[in-house]
């Protein structure tokens, strides 16, 4: 069975280690539910983007911890 982990890293690239210690999961469902619950303390906690794995191949990354749509006023976001 695989297991889907996640890489944190600093906006360089560089690995950090999380501020919310991730189990491994064994669905891509299960990875990217738990990281739409923890991102923001896992920001605050100094990642900047994260790398999605199954088993060692990369799904996909990097994905930015950072919204987008929150240096803009809400109106914009949604043109």
């Amino acid at each position: 069975m695989a297991a889907w982990t996640w890489r944190f890293e600093k906006s360089d690239g560089s690995e950090v280690q999380p501020a919310v210690q991730p189990e491994e999961f064994t669905t891509q469902g299960d990875a990217e539910s738990w990281i739409g619950e923890v991102w923001k303390e896992l920001q605050e906690g100094g990642a900047d983007q994260v790398r999605l794995f199954e088993d060692d191949t990369e799904i996909y990354g990097p994905m930015s911890l950072h919204p987008a749509e929150a240096a803009e006023p809400a109106e914009a976001a949604q043109e």
